[in-house]
This record gives C-alpha cells, structure tokens and sequence, in this order.
C-alpha cells in the first residue's frame, strides 16, 4: 500500500489490509455516481435519442431535437434527485446503519435507472432521472461516511478518496459505452448505456451484505459487543485484544463527552463552533463544483462539437482517462503531504488552465449568423483542448478526491451523518444550478447569454476564490484519528496554524483524569471533615 499512501505506523496493532480493502470495494459506489454522470454528456448529442425525445424544436442543423430549456430539465433534475437523496440520508445512516442505508440506498437507485431505461418520452426519462438522482444523492453521503468510520488514520485520506477515483472511472466508462453506442439507430443506443447501471448497483448491493458495519456507529447505538467483533473484524484481531478495547474506549469516550452536551438536530450543526466545521465542509464542496469540471462532463461532447471538433465522442472519452489516471497521484500524496498544499496548489493549477482556455477561445472563434462556431486558429483550439487537460489534471489530483476527504473527517460523532449530508446536499445544489444554466449562459439565441469559450473566466474567478478559502479555512488533518480531528478543532482556532498542532490527551485519558480528579476531590473532602473531630477529641 506504500504507492497510496505513507506506511502503517510500527506501534499500530493488527492488520489493516482488511479495512483498506473494504473501504476501496464501497468507494465503487462512486462509480454508479459517475456513469450516471457521464452517461447523459454523450446521450443527449445521440441523434436517434434526439429525434426520438423531439417535442417539435429544430436545431440550427435543420434536425429534430430537445430544446435547449428540455435539456436543461433534463441534464439538472438529477442533480436535484440527489440534493433530497443527500439532505435524507441521515434518516437511513443513522436509524438502519451505514451498510444496510447503503443497500436501501441502491434499491432506490435501480428504481431511477428502469425508469430511464423504459422511456422512449421525456415525462418517464424526467422520473427516472429524479429517482436516480435520489439513490445517487444517499449513496453520495453515506459512502465517505463508511470510509471514515473504518479507515485507519495513516491512510484514511487515500480511502476516502479513492471514492473520487471510483467516480472517474464511471465517467470513464460512460464515454466509452455512448462512443460505441452512438450511432445505433435504434433505442439501443440510450438504453444501453443507462441499463448497464443495473450491473454497477448489483455488484456494490451484493458486496455489501457481506461487509461489516461502522464500529463508530454501533457505539452510537450501544452496542459495544458488536463494536468490539467489527472492529476486530477490520484489524484482523480478537474483538478482546488490548488493542481493540483502547481504540473502543476512545471512540466510547468521545461520543459519550458529546452526548453529555446533548442530543443533535440538524440546527445544532450551525450552533456555536459547528458553525465553523459547517461552513467548511459547505464551503468545500460548493467550490468544488464551481470549479468548472462539471461543465465538462455534462456538455463537453456538445462544448466540443460546437468548437469545431470533429470527433468530439474521441475527445470526451480522452479527458475521462486523464480525469482518472489524474487521481492516482492525489491518492498517493494525499496522506504524505497533507490536504492544505494540494488543495492550495491544486487551485492555483486550475485557475491557470481555465484562464487561458477562456483567452484562446475568445480571441481565436467567432459565430456566424445561425449561432455556429467559427474557429480562425485550429491550433488555439487544440491549445486550448490542451489547457482543458492540464485543468482536469489539476482537479483530479486535488479538489476531486480531497473535497470528499475533508467532509469525511472534519465532524463529531454526534452530528456526522447530518454534517454530511448537509455538505453533500451543498455539493449537488451547486451541480443542479451549473446543469441548469448552462445552456442559457453558453448557447446562442434568443435570451441566451451566448458566453460560449468565455464562460471558462466564470470558473477562472471560482477557482481563484478557492485559493483564498483554502488559506483560511481548511485546518490539516492528515495522520489525526477522528476523535483527534474534533481535538484539534476544539483546541486550534486558525487554519493557519494546524500545520503545527499535534494531539495532547485522548478524550479516554481525560474522562480517567477527570475520574481520578474528582476521586481525590472526595477524599480530600472526607479528610477535611474528619480532620476537627480528631482535633477535637485531643484538646
């Protein structure tokens, strides 16, 4: 595991082999959120789909097609399906577990995908993009919450992003699936792409029932045997080792200081210092989908198309491979050199690769009277497709994987899967507004912003911003446990300065300090009472 990540502490017990490879078998999952990602960039530039979902519009080509304002409804209502799956999945984590919310969450999922794959009309496609987007959105929100609660901590950051991995190589697939479908003139050519989902949902439900579930949240229902043989199971230990009693003694503690200031409602994740972890996690995932990265994804065949490239399928299906040899790197540096640099970095990358894609294709394309793009320099354009590159790099290997880690790990016990679904709904709220207005912001015509190359200075100025959120408010938690991590953020009051924080006494240690504490308060107290009689009977 030494390519990932750093190596396993020589004072930890047992084996960690079983939790990373169950933490890289759920981090599939993100698959089923990528191809359905990907699968509607290529479906929707099919021609047979196109005539076939035609309600009467013409294209400037003189085709049948969807409307600009039906394919906005159309690309966007899964991003909607999935800000209620993300804003409900606590009800399944929290009540039925993580592992068994998780197999829920994949029923609802196939329920979206036979709805899309019946349709042969927009009304039934539209369900089943919801219903889709729902199951995408519980599973979206629970997956890193599983990651987290069972990955050792000298590689939780690599696990938890190699759920941003899994992503890639769905999108990855997706382009492949609807460049070998694309020409079929036959409801093949969409069907065939959207039903092989029921494959990626069969694989991750079936491997989940045998998994075990988070010992964290068996100790939020007090079930401390159960925690013990989970635990156990991850560590490749009895559940009676030393080992495994500590690690449960600390997690116990932890919990138990939290419920001792009460009971969490979603309001409680905005009050006092959650505010702070809140908007952090908020604040991460939002930016990362103003990145720009899921424009690409979502119109780059047409971006491509309306660009003067002529094989634009070829183009979508070489930036998903860069998309996902990209992560690897990010997967390996995450946990060796720590979340702050690479998402400061990773910006800084970004914002470079957008601004000059935004400066060639302003100053290197013009349209003519029907709106379709003339390129007066191919080779600013195949520049330009090169800086579309270095940015998916830039992404890949840091805001991709790394906005997932950060909402993973910033949380307490007592409000995670809240926190998480609140940072998760943020995420695709900001993915349902980009899906929607974008054609209005890139295409031509009548109240259209008809921005086209020049909407890559929108992300340029998202990215930029990132810069700065990154500085002062993302706190480094690489090598901290879970229970550390609401440590240093109890203790730590600037992002600034967790570089140089490291952990003083567990919360185990100082529930016993506090025992001993108030043992000898008694004592004292019982001796100073004591004390006048003895004196007394001497005078």
């Amino acid at each position: 595991m030494g390519f990932l990540s750093a190596s396993k502490p020589d004072h930890d017990s047992g084996k960690t082999w079983p939790a990373i490879a169950i933490g890289l078998f759920v981090a599939f999952g993100g698959v089923l959120f990528g191809y359905d990602t990907g699968t509607i960039s290529g479906i929707q530039t099919m021609p047979y789909w196109q005539r076939l979902f035609s309600t009467g519009y013409v294209n400037s080509a003189g085709d049948p097609d969807v409307s600009p304002p039906e394919l906005s409804a159309i690309v966007s209502i899964l991003s909607a399906g999935t800000f209620f799956g993300a804003l409900a999945s606590p009800f399944f984590a929290d009540r039925i577990g993580r592992r068994l919310g998780l197999i829920a969450s994949c029923f609802v999922f196939n329920l979206g995908v036979a709805l899309q794959t019946a349709a042969t009309a927009i009304p039934l496609f539209l369900a089943g993009r919801f219903f889709a987007g729902l199951g995408v959105g519980l599973i979206s929100a629970q997956i890193p919450l599983y990651q987290s609660e069972t990955a050792p901590k000298w590689i939780r950051g690599a696990i938890v992003g190699a759920y941003q991995f899994a992503i890639t190589i769905g999108l990855l697939l997706a382009a492949i699936v609807n460049n070998a479908t694309q020409h079929r003139n036959d409801t093949g050519s969409y069907r065939i792409p959207i039903a092989l989902q029921f494959a990626w949902s069969i694989i991750l439900t079936v491997g989940l029932l045998f998994l075990p579930e988070t010992p964290r949240f068996l100790i939020k229902k007090g079930d401390d045997q159960k925690a013990a043989r989970a635990l156990g199971r991850l560590r490749r230990l009895p559940a009676d080792d030393p080992a495994v009693t500590s690690e449960l003694a600390e997690i116990r503690a932890n919990y138990e200081f939290e419920l001792s200031l009460g009971q969490a409602s979603y309001l409680d994740c905005f009050r006092g210092p959650m505010l702070k972890r809140q908007l952090t996690g908020m604040g991460i995932q939002a930016l990362q989908q103003l990145t720009g990265i899921n424009f690409i994804f979502y119109y780059g065949t047409q971006y491509f198309k309306n660009s003067g490239i002529e094989n634009a399928f070829t183009i979508s299906v070489i930036t998903s491979v860069i998309n996902v040899v990209s992560t690897l790197p990010g997967l390996w540096a995450v946990d060796r050199f720590g979340r702050r640099p690479l998402l400061f970095w990773g910006a800084i990358g970004m914002c470079i690769g957008h601004f000059i894609v935004a400066l060639l294709g302003t100053l290197t394309t013009g349209q003519d009277s029907m709106g379709n793009v003339i390129v007066y320099n191919e080779a600013a354009q195949k520049a330009s497709i090169a800086f579309i590159a270095i940015f998916i790099f830039f992404f890949a290997s840091t805001w991709g994987p790394l906005a997932w880690v950060v909402t993973g790990e910033i949380y307490p016990l007592k409000t995670r899967a809240k926190s998480l679904s609140i940072t998760t709904a943020s995420n695709w709220l900001l993915n349902f507004v980009i899906a929607f207005v974008t054609p209005y912001l890139v295409d031509y015509g009548p109240n259209y912003a008809n921005l086209q190359s020049k909407v890559f200075f929108i992300w340029f100025g998202a990215c930029f911003l990132c810069i700065s959120f990154v500085y002062f408010y993302i706190y480094e938690t690489k090598g901290l446990s879970l229970e550390e991590v609401d440590e240093l953020y109890n203790e730590c009051k600037s992002a600034r300065k967790s570089t140089s924080w490291t952990p003083t006494i567990g919360f185990r240690q100082r529930q016993l300090a506090n025992e001993s504490s108030s043992g000898a308060d008694e004592k004292s107290g019982e001796h100073a009472h004591d004390s006048p009689v003895v004196q007394h009977s001497d005078v």
